[in-house]
């Protein structure tokens, strides 16, 4: 396994970009490339443990594409790019997988440019896991497209029921579409003719529409939505979450000496409850719908986020995703025609 790592993309990039990948090594066994500014990521490297020094190598580029950049324009003017070298090394099946934590514009264009498009997929699909009572709901669009058409929406949900079985160890994994309501009725245009395409998928094992407070539930295994709804309801669903980690830390601090003595008895599951809830045990989101794995981290990825997105990585490819997905959406056109 060898994967390439854009180590320019991210708030916190180079340095936690390669102390991450230099963790990953040693927990996962696999080969890291590190794309950027060679210079720098040679200084970053000697200050860190690798558990074998000749599982990463470096490439360096002279580029890097900013977050405020024409995703688009940035990609095909800036050849030289980090995140556009890591995505053509995959291309050239130098590496198994590419992972970035830099602009998603950036690296979903660069993935469609370089590694083209699955066929029978129109637009790729962002897939974000989100933590449940019982496990995870993988949400997707989250964030690669504002705008779907009702057949995208039924493309991801094919995609994440494939993903979510194979990776996740799902069986027939339940799928709903996220709606205002659960009749069949309710939503809007999209969501009316998106209902009896997904209904009618052998494909995949549709329960109906799901409602936003049946996400974290865990109500269904795969929500498919338009990336604009999609990333709001993430970023909602992060920033929900921290901030009542820090409200029962502010009772705790505030509530006097009996909240302290009963948070030494609570401390331990709030521990726990607040690694289940922290974005950085996943890592990072598969871009599914392009020929490649792409692994697409969170821009204040630390360096646990991005150890833990080589995992995700890992299993993308040690589970086959691609040539599944490919497989299915072969059948899904033999048997229309």
């Amino acid at each position: 396994m060898k994967i390439a790592v854009d180590a320019m993309g991210g708030d916190f990039a180079p340095e936690k970009i390669v102390a991450g990948a230099a963790r990953a090594v040693g927990r996962f066994g696999c080969e890291i490339v590190l794309v950027g500014d060679e210079e720098k990521i040679k200084t970053l490297l000697a200050k860190e443990k690798v558990a074998d020094n000749k599982k990463i190598e470096i490439v360096n580029t002279t580029q890097v594409i900013e977050m405020h950049e024409h995703p688009a324009e940035a990609v095909r003017t800036k050849k030289d790019s980090s995140i556009v070298v890591a995505t053509r090394l995959v291309k050239e099946g130098k590496c198994d997988a590419v992972l970035s934590a830099g602009s998603t514009g950036a690296a979903v264009t660069a993935a469609q440019l370089i590694l083209r498009r699955i066929k029978g997929i129109a637009r790729p699909t962002i897939a974000t896991p989100i933590p449940t009572r019982e496990g995870v709901t993988l949400l997707l669009d989250s964030g690669a497209n504002v705008d779907s058409k009702p057949e995208h929406l039924v493309q991801s949900a094919v995609m994440g029921s494939i993903y979510s079985e194979y990776v996740f160890g799902i069986e027939k994994p339940r799928v709903g579409l996220l709606n205002i309501g659960e009749e069949e009725t309710k939503g809007n245009e999209q969501a009316l003719l998106t209902y009896p395409l997904l209904r009618d998928n052998p494909s995949i094992h549709f329960t109906g529409n799901a409602e936003g407070r049946d996400i974290p539930k865990g109500e269904f295994d795969v929500v498919v939505c338009d990336g604009f709804v999609g990333n709001v309801v993430l970023k909602f669903a992060e920033g929900l979450a921290k901030t009542i980690v820090e409200m029962v830390k502010d009772a705790i601090k505030n509530g006097g000496l009996l909240a302290r003595l009963g948070a030494l008895l609570i401390i331990p599951p709030l521990k726990k409850l607040a690694k289940r809830l922290d974005v950085s045990e996943y890592g990072g989101a598969p871009l599914l719908g392009v020929n490649g794995c792409v692994i697409i981290s969170h821009g204040s990825s630390n360096e646990k986020a991005i150890c833990n997105a080589i995992g995700v990585a890992n299993e993308f490819v040690n589970n086959n995703v691609l040539q599944r997905i490919s497989d299915t959406l072969a059948k899904e056109e033999d048997a229309e025609q």
